[in-house]
């Protein structure tokens, strides 16, 4: 089913919405890991980052389920492990069958190599990172995870700025707000400049300044129950907005 679904010329006119102009030799890689893994992007499954391709943790959870992974093991490992300072490691092993020896993939997490924006989760950090290495290893990926990485710097920039959510009468709501948006766009891998967009209409206004605190924060309830119950409609309607900003490129 995932075969008949995935094509590189659906995932390079996806790609052109969301990143623009795209380099000949980024678009071979995007081909050679459309026909090796079927790596979805419009699922979510690779996000193009400075010029490079990463995939993500639910590309791999998917490419796992596609070929019958038989389990994935994930342990602290101790003696790296410093709860106080909010460091932590682990071990994750990826077991291809049942008669598999294993792939074993090692992760870390702490303040100073995670993103502000999913600082205190740490230790979820540490553990997804392990999986995603182990993962990678299990399947020939030779692509990083951008949950190794973390969140891009760049995309956090595209977040607007606290004084865009909400009206600015100063009761602490507005950067509540933007903190839970901040945590469904990093959590369920959403490019912000379309989330942005998609806000822009739910509102119904002009600008998310013009909008009132309610109605964003209705909007930031909607985003995260959509998000949960149904991702892959979240992202077609997502990507809506793309083509409305950028005409397709014909190759």
């Amino acid at each position: 089913m995932r075969n008949d679904l995935v094509t590189f010329k659906s995932n390079r006119r996806i790609a052109r919405q969301l990143w623009g102009q795209i380099s000949p030799a980024v678009l071979s890689r995007l081909k050679e890991l459309t026909g090796q893994y079927l790596l979805s992007v419009p699922a979510g499954d690779l996000l193009l980052l400075h010029g490079r391709w990463y995939v993500t943790h639910n590309g791999l959870l998917g490419l796992a389920r596609r070929n019958r992974c038989a389990g994935i093991k994930v342990q602290p490992v101790q003696s790296f492990c410093e709860p106080s300072a909010q460091r932590w490691a682990f071990e994750a092993t990826v077991y291809k069958s049942k008669a598999c020896r294993g792939f074993v993939g090692y992760g870390d997490a702490d303040p100073s190599n995670v993103s502000p924006l999913v600082r205190g989760a740490e230790m979820r950090v540490a553990e997804t990172r392990a999986v995603n290495r182990a993962l990678r290893k299990a399947y020939g990926i030779g692509i990083c995870s951008v949950e190794e990485i973390g969140t891009s710097p760049s995309m956090a920039e595209k977040i607007p700025p606290q004084s865009a959510f909400g009206n600015g009468n100063g009761n602490g709501t507005g950067p509540k707000v933007r903190d839970r948006l901040c945590q469904i766009i990093r959590q369920y891998q959403l490019d912000p400049e379309l989330v942005k967009a998609y806000a822009v209409e739910f509102c119904g206004t002009k600008t998310l300044r013009d909008a009132t605190r309610e109605q964003v924060e209705n909007f930031v309830q909607s985003l995260a129950d959509w998000a949960q119950k149904d991702r892959n409609a979240l992202l077609c309607q997502l990507n809506s907005y793309a083509a409305q900003k950028q005409p397709e490129v014909v190759a």
